[in-house]
């Protein structure tokens, strides 16, 4: 039993004092116990560790690659994407393994307990097949061996170039699968489950309605029932115009519309939504998946927080392009958009709750949900994912409960992140992950030979 100890804790319960939480040897809370003398590992602040629901690992490489405009005076998302189909044809199954334990060790530092990957590079460069099926989805389960992030693995599906079905080409090639050699994948994923940790598991990812035939559709989530669906949804307003001129509809509302859309789904961005769409994701009980700092490096636009919110909808986090992983700063960016959207202040608070605790305890009870694991509160029977907060720092003197978050998020930074723990497995101590070294150097090796290939 590992014990660990709060002067303060935001629990199932709301905020309480003295905590004591017990860890089983499995790695999940067997008690929480406030008003307790302390014992055990002592802490100022604790809080759950947030789950992030959207990354594609290999894109961490690119991070600052990307900021110069091209010939075309209108740089965009796709001009964007052509450079990410570039990049692809360099990289190796050792180099996706090395750059994936990075940005897993990243976001374990910055207080991300748990990460949903959204794999969609299957095969090596020009669609060749390895003779392991599985074998990118092997690499990103061996990251998580290194890192001890708690993994949702999604393989995803991409049969077509776009709505009219015309076949994939260039970068798109390593991506592809019909049904049946996509139905391989999973059943690999199935296999590699056997020898992950327990709370790690998997998904199915329809990559987005431009690349998914409607009659596959129908199938591929019941290709794994008890996993969660993840699929990219209304993120780019060309998007919206090829699905509305096929469909006869706007992304968000045919989907709702032909799909049993519910709460095992997780529709990442929906940037582009009207007023009725929103409020129809919100009904649905899907998960909104938001990635503030990805939207805004891409220009993707501004999800509506203020209308979905309060008609129930539920919303997460992530890292997704990983061109910056940072906890703090995906909660800020999220806020500060919709306050430059709408010209207002604490635009995403409650009554009842500050800025940052809504978007904390969102963020955390979405991402459990579209991860499909049990976290996003300190409570009995959860995985024991867990984020332990310095306050030392003088921006946080004397400040207690909600305000204490608001600092953190709003007047400080990820370098407050102390100890983080993921199903009991203590990855970060004292600020460093304890495998930081050997990521690292890994890391760096193919990150010198890439950019000499590039």
């Amino acid at each position: 039993m590992t014990i660990l100890w709060a002067e303060q804790a935001l629990t199932q319960n709301g905020w309480e004092q003295a905590v004591r939480i017990d860890i089983d040897k499995a790695g999940r809370i067997a008690s929480v116990t406030p008003n307790q003398p302390a014992s055990g590992h002592r802490m100022a602040l604790a809080l759950p560790a947030i789950g992030n629901l959207h990354s594609h690992g290999f894109q961490r490489a690119m991070a600052g690659l990307t900021e110069k405009r091209g010939a075309d005076a209108s740089d965009s998302f796709w001009s964007w994407r052509k450079l990410m189909y570039d990049f692809l044809e360099v990289l190796t199954p050792n180099d996706v393994e090395a750059v994936t334990a990075f940005a897993q060790m990243e976001m374990l530092e910055s207080g991300f307990g748990s990460v949903a990957e959204f794999h969609y590079l299957h095969h090596g460069p020009f669609g060749q097949r390895y003779s392991n099926v599985a074998e990118l989805s092997e690499r990103i389960f061996s990251a998580q061996n290194s890192t001890g992030i708690g993994l949702t693995n999604l393989p995803v599906y991409y049969a077509q170039g776009g709505c009219d079905g015309r076949p994939l080409a260039g970068g798109q090639l390593r991506f592809g699968n019909d049904f049946s050699s996509y139905q391989a994948i999973v059943d690999g994923n199935i296999s590699l489950l056997s020898a992950a940790p327990a709370d790690c598991g998997i998904g199915i990812a329809p990559h987005s309605l431009r690349a998914v035939e409607k009659e596959a559709l129908d199938d591929l989530h019941r290709l794994y029932p008890s996993g969660p669906v993840h699929l990219h949804i209304a993120e780019q307003q060309a998007e919206v115009t090829e699905v509305l001129a096929y469909f006869g509809a706007r992304p968000v509302e045919w989907l709702l519309s032909i799909q049993p859309v519910d709460a095992r789904w997780c529709l990442v961005h929906a940037t582009q939504m009207t007023p009725q769409e929103t409020l129809g994701l919100a009904k649905s009980g899907a998960v909104a998946g938001l990635c503030p700092i990805t939207e805004s490096n891409l220009g993707d636009g501004i999800f509506d927080g203020e209308n979905y919110l309060p008609n129930g909808g539920v919303f997460g986090l992530g890292s997704d392009s990983n061109i910056r992983i940072s906890l703090t700063e995906e909660m800020r960016t999220l806020e500060y958009s919709q306050r430059l959207k709408d010209r207002n202040r604490a635009a995403i608070a409650t009554p009842s709750a500050s800025v940052g605790r809504t978007i904390f305890e969102g963020a955390a009870m979405g991402g459990a949900q579209a991860l499909g694991r049990a976290c996003g509160s300190i409570a009995v029977g959860n995985w024991a994912d867990i984020l332990e907060i310095s306050t030392n720092h003088p921006d946080m003197e004397g400040l207690k409960g909600d305000t204490l978050l608001d600092a953190w998020i709003f007047a400080r930074d990820d370098r407050l992140v102390r100890n983080v723990w993921s199903a009991g497995r203590h990855m970060v101590q004292d600020g460093r992950h304890i495998n930081t070294e050997a990521i690292t150097a890994a890391y760096r090796n193919s990150v010198q030979k890439l950019r000499t290939r590039l």
